[in-house]
């Protein structure tokens, strides 16, 4: 099992600009404050549909996309709010969308199950469990048919493993080298089970040897650790050496749903990741480093906050859909 990181050291940061680096810190807190304030809402029932949240995944979002050039795409899941933000998506246009308006990403059609905006790189969210992989191997045939030097980056849970439709997306972007960097956020539970009630192997990479590709665990908590390892890979891609599997060991600190409480998480376990905090992890080493201060860290997490409520007053008053954009954006 991979080392997982309880300290991000001074000699790792200097390998990193404080531009760069304040960057990333200030994304994971974009994340975290946006699925806050949306969880609030939706439990005051002001907000319509259903959430699926990733508090305490913001390392693998930011990691992972931080690594991509704007030109790349990514697939994502139910659990896509994170991915979105990490690709540059807006978050007055993910605001809009998931209060069902007509000036959202998706037009008020996908809402928070199905968030994405094709023009920054991001395919909407695809709910079916495992069902972007195979659609992920289909975008990479077509960049290398193309010969264009993008990649695409599928995004999927531990949970995906056990469905047909990994198997099968994988191996093709195995057998035909196609440049797809495939990442399982291994939060440990698919819902409320854990991983190990549902495969033999330690890890989901120990899968990689059957389909020949090459595989790497990683810390996912530790932003600097998944950026490395998915810029490697990303390379390795562009060169015709993948696909890629990157298994990002990471939780969830809310449940798989709105009304998940997750009592099934063990205190014991839920402690120790809790206590591995993404954002607290990458903070803590900003401070030491001397890039910023505690102050200047609570004023980006209270500025973030502050910009978040002033935009969702600004999408409470936007247009919902007509009757006539039901004919609008059907394709036969």
């Amino acid at each position: 099992m991979t080392q997982l990181t309880t300290h991000i050291t001074v000699d790792r940061l200097n390998r990193y600009d404080a531009a760069f680096v304040m960057g990333l810190y200030e994304r994971m807190v974009l994340i975290r404050e946006f699925e806050e304030g949306v969880k609030f809402m939706f439990l005051e029932g002001t907000m319509p549909g259903t959430i699926h949240q990733c508090q305490g995944q913001e390392a693998t979002a930011v990691g992972v996309c931080s690594a991509l050039d704007d030109d790349d795409y990514i697939t994502s899941t139910f659990r896509g709010h994170g991915h979105a933000l990490a690709k540059g998506l807006g978050v007055q246009e993910m605001l809009n969308e998931l209060f069902g308006r007509s000036t959202g990403c998706c037009r008020g059609k996908g809402g928070s199950m199905h968030i994405g905006d094709m023009t920054k790189g991001m395919v909407p969210a695809i709910a079916i469990v495992g069902g972007s992989v195979p659609l992920a191997a289909g975008m990479a045939l077509a960049f290398k048919m193309q010969k264009t030097p993008q990649i695409v980056a599928c995004f999927f849970g531990d949970g995906a493993t056990s469905e047909g439709a990994f198997y099968e997306g994988v191996n093709l972007a195995a057998i035909w080298d196609l440049p797809a960097l495939f990442v399982c956020e291994n939060n440990l539970y698919g819902a409320s089970t854990h991983i190990d009630k549902v495969t033999r192997v330690e890890h989901v990479a120990d899968r990689a040897p059957a389909f020949g590709i090459q595989a790497q665990i990683v810390d996912g908590n530790d932003v600097l650790a998944v950026y490395e390892a998915a810029k490697r890979a990303a390379d390795e891609c562009r060169t015709g050496q993948g696909p890629v599997l990157l298994e990002l060991l990471t939780y969830r600190r809310t449940g798989h749903s709105r009304r998940d409480a997750c009592h099934y998480q063990p205190k014991g376990e839920r402690d120790m990741w809790l206590a591995r905090d993404p954002i607290e992890l990458l903070g803590r080493a900003i401070v030491e480093r001397g890039y910023a201060n505690i102050e200047q860290l609570e004023a980006i997490r209270s500025r973030t906050e502050t910009e978040f409520n002033e935009m969702v007053e600004i999408a409470k008053q936007q247009p919902p859909p007509t009757a006539q954009d039901l004919l609008e954006d059907v394709y036969a």
